[in-house]
């Protein structure tokens, strides 16, 4: 089963976000330990979840 997913860590930028073991950036077991994947929050902003939140109600609204 799948871990919960935070949505908004206190320090996003200590993990790695790639699959669900959420490793330490320097401690990855998943990846070649070359880069480690962001949260979201990093790449789009504190209110990343609401924008995806509205992107897939217009998108569902599209397909209906």
């Amino acid at each position: 089963m799948a871990k919960k997913f935070p949505i908004h860590p206190k320090h996003p930028e200590r993990i790695c976000w790639g699959c669900d073991k959420y490793c330490a950036s320097t401690d990855m077991s998943c990846s070649n330990g070359s880069e480690r994947t962001p949260h979201p929050v990093e790449t789009f902003g504190d209110d990343w979840f609401e924008w995806l939140q509205a992107s897939e109600a217009s998108a569902g609204s599209v397909a209906n």
